[in-house]
């Protein structure tokens, strides 16, 4: 080299020996450069100390030559440890030019210069860490070098470094935590373990408090913890173990809020170590913070409730699940329901908004449905900028729970018919909690959720049906869903208007006429008005799926008169099939509500009343009850069996001669036949004793038996007939005692020949309707021909 000017106070000797190809040569070169140094250092002289290490970093390390740069790499190590103390004077111009040299192309430079900087470091100590940084970014890339050499370098220099932090108490964890958060993304296997052998070093520091921070660097853990290296995968498990740990020392100090939407995103991962990691974290954080997470809540269920019907493989995690779900429905109190939503109450957003997204789903906050229809991670859950600091008590916060979000959610995941049972029971359970403790703002969502519950009767679990109709009951029975008059179900004049949902019309909705007794009798409670229209849109069910009537209406009818009143279902359902349209359909379901009335042990209370017709509210019953059951003759009859009213009963079978006798006529006649000798009927059976006072309940029976061919029915009655005794014989002296007839006859103001003219009445449409039918029939058979 020229210019030996440029290069003093280093001698021509010193300049040839440094860019020497042999590490020996550098190696003197470098003690000659130790001993000039000491002697500046002795004599303070700044100056040329900066000099020298301005030369061997610009004319050496920086040098395109790589001899030269080795020489400099080598020449900075040792004005570093001759420098010893006062090394942290000149920190920065002595490290700068040795990380330039971690990018170079030759491994074996990149070596030297980790070699370099362990000087360095090792003398300076505790001066280096204002530069820690730099110094970290830079091994940060060594830890993932290619050569094994290189990287074992760097390893001795890294727990040089972490033993110096170790031993400090001027850590700066604030500066550090950008790098930290940046670096953490990383998808290098060494660099992700050098990354989370940093954060548990720093974590056991008893001095850093690493978890203030741990929001910034939380989701980069749990990528890391998908990791294909199982020891990485362990490594990360361990630190998100001890950050836990902590957590549950150290509640109140906690930002719960800042982190439950990147559990949220996590508890939704394909791996199933995240997903039970970040679930395990949620249980914490909801039993931990307690009302504090109810703002997250439509998150949190998007995340948990799947996990729900879960099978045996992934146990842990729908164990774990429910346990969130159970907790997190606890959160929910009955002063949710009375807090004034448009206040805010304290400084967290009840829900994140899309600006603010960690992914790029569609927002589950309005009122609207944008939930995704599959996959994960696709629902709206944002970190929060903003930290939250906790009281003493989480309990104390007040937080205004967003339903709109939540119902939402349930909606969804009762809608998508992918969801496993489980799930759906989950759901149910939910909406019906929702509606016990905060049942004033969930009449908002009743007509949104109405058809969805409708639908879900048609499931294929038993017990998912059950619980939509322990919903579906509480919704029409709660005092919440009492409506003022005209803000009440819609006021059309059709009960029948459209393919989805029935419109409760105000005639009907208001129970205003026929049905009057409904609401004065004193052994039934006034349901609300979404009770009506429950009935209505079941009976359209019914109607467009009878599929769902042969198979589960029965089931249907009979839970709900357990969760509600009976009388008032089949007085509602009698009101309701008055006015239906559908006349095959309305002689099915009279045919099915008069099965379960006489046969169902859930309705013995009801049967027993209507057998005296002792009060006001029975008479007004089983009138109700009779213009609807006349769209059925059969069952009309056997009503008036239930309710002891023979002589109409024999009125009714006269006028059987002008009906349009068909099989199904008769095979409904062969079962009321059957059912006379259940025990239900067993009184009227001994009152077959009394011929004289039950002489229409013997012709009535006779008449049935006349109607019947001669089958085993018509045995079968023919033989209960022939035990009917002579009168003369069944004679006593105990005339005091009134018969069952004159009570009867006492007791009763119906008027039977209006009821009768009704019978004909409606028979008459019945007919009509059915040669109606056969003409249609008859038309498109001559086309089908032609």
């Amino acid at each position: 080299m020229n210019a030996e000017r440029d290069l003093s106070p280093l001698t021509p000797g010193v300049v040839r020996a440094l860019t020497d190809k042999l590490y020996e040569k550098r190696k003197v070169a470098a003690l000659e450069i130790e001993k000039l140094v000491r002697e500046f250092v002795a004599q303070n002289n700044t100056s040329q100390i900066k000099h020298v290490i301005q030369i061997l970093s610009q004319e050496f390390a920086l040098s395109q030559h790589p001899h030269s740069r080795k020489g400099g790499l080598i020449g900075l190590a040792a004005c570093s440890i001759a420098l010893g103390k006062d090394s942290g004077l000149y920190l920065k111009e002595l490290i700068e030019p040795v990380l330039t040299c971690f990018n170079d192309a030759d491994s074996r430079l990149r070596y030297y210069a980790c070699e370099a900087l362990y000087n360095i470091v090792k003398v300076a100590r505790g001066s280096v860490l204002p530069h820690f940084n730099v110094l970290f970014d830079g091994l940060s890339k060594l830890a993932a070098d290619p050569d094994p050499n290189v990287k074992s370098g760097s390893e001795l220099l890294d727990r040089l470094l972490k033993d110096i932090v170790t031993e400090s108490n001027q850590f700066d964890l604030v500066g550090f935590i950008p790098l930290l958060r940046e670096r953490i993304y990383s998808n290098n296997q060494y660099a992700r373990q050098f990354i989370i052998s940093w954060i548990l070093v720093l974590e056991s520091v008893p001095d850093i408090n690493l978890l203030d921070y741990l929001p910034e660097i939380l989701d980069g853990l749990f990528q890391i913890l998908g990791d294909n290296s199982k020891e990485i995968r362990k490594m990360c498990e361990v630190a998100l173990g001890e950050f836990l740990k902590e957590i549950k020392k150290n509640p109140s100090s906690v930002k719960f809020a800042e982190m439950a939407n990147i559990l949220v995103i996590h508890c939704q991962a394909a791996d199933d170590l995240i997903q039970l990691t970040a679930m395990c974290w949620m249980r914490e954080f909801i039993q931990l913070a307690g009302r504090v997470m109810l703002p997250y809540s439509s998150g949190i269920l998007t995340a948990v409730l799947p996990c729900l019907s879960y099978d045996d493989r992934k146990k842990n995690i729908k164990e774990v699940a429910n346990v969130c779900n159970q907790s997190l429905m606890k959160l929910v109190i009955p002063e949710d329901d009375e807090m004034d939503e448009a206040k805010p109450s304290m400084n967290i957003p009840a829900e994140p908004t899309s600006e603010e997204s960690l992914s790029k789903p569609e927002a589950v906050t309005t009122g609207e449905s944008q939930l995704p229809h599959h996959g994960r991670n696709e629902l709206d859950v944002t970190a929060l900028n903003q930290p939250l600091f906790f009281p003493h008590s989480c309990e104390r916060i007040q937080v205004t729970l967003n339903l709109d979000g939540i119902v939402q959610v349930l909606d969804y995941h009762l809608s998508d018919t992918s969801i496993g049972m489980m799930t759906r029971i989950a759901v149910l359970k939910w909406l019906y909690h929702l509606y016990i403790k905060t049942p004033r703002k969930m009449f908002r969502h009743t007509d949104s959720l109405f058809p969805i519950l409708l639908r879900t009767l048609s499931d294929e679990s038993d017990e998912v049906i059950l619980k939509d109709l322990e919903l579906l009951a509480e919704i029409a029975s709660s005092p919440a869903g009492q409506t003022e008059e005209g803000h009440g179900p819609s006021d059309g004049s059709d009960v029948r208007p459209g393919p989805v949902e029935l419109h409760v019309s105000a005639r009907t909705g208001q129970l205003s006429s026929s049905t009057k007794g409904l609401e004065c009798s004193p052994s039934t409670p006034t349901m609300n008005s979404y009770f009506y229209k429950f009935m209505i849109n079941l009976l359209k069910r019914f109607s467009s799926e009878r599929k769902l009537l042969e198979t589960r209406g029965a089931f249907i009818i009979r839970q709900l008169c357990l969760l509600l009143n009976a009388e008032n279902i089949f007085h509602s359902m009698a009101d309701i099939l008055l006015r239906e349209e559908d006349l095959k359909f309305a002689s099915t379901m009279v045919h099915t509500l008069n099965t379960i009335l006489l046969t169902s042990s859930e309705l013995f209370q009801l049967r027993n009343q209507l057998k005296d017709l002792k009060t006001p509210e029975s008479r007004n019953l089983f009138c109700c009850l009779y213009r609807s059951w006349c769209h059925n003759p059969v069952t009309t009859v056997s009503l008036c069996f239930l309710t002891q009213n023979y002589k109409h009963a024999y009125d009714l079978i006269q006028k059987f001669g002008d009906l349009e006798v068909t099989v199904d006529f008769l095979t409904e006649v062969d079962k009321l036949v059957q059912l006379i000798e259940c025990p239900i009927f067993t009184y009227l059976r001994l009152q077959l004793l009394d011929v004289k006072n039950n002489p229409y309940l013997i012709k009535a029976l006779y008449g049935l038996l006349m109607l019947l061919p001669q089958s085993s029915a018509f045995q079968l009655l023919s033989h209960r007939l022939q035990c009917v005794p002579n009168p003369e014989l069944m004679q006593t002296t105990d005339n005091t005692k009134p018969s069952t007839s004159s009570k009867r006859t006492a007791a009763s103001n119906i008027d039977y020949t209006e009821l009768l003219q009704h019978f004909e009445k409606v028979q008459n449409k019945h007919l009509e309707a059915r040669h109606q039918r056969a003409g249609r029939a008859e038309q498109l058979d001559r086309r089908v021909v032609l």
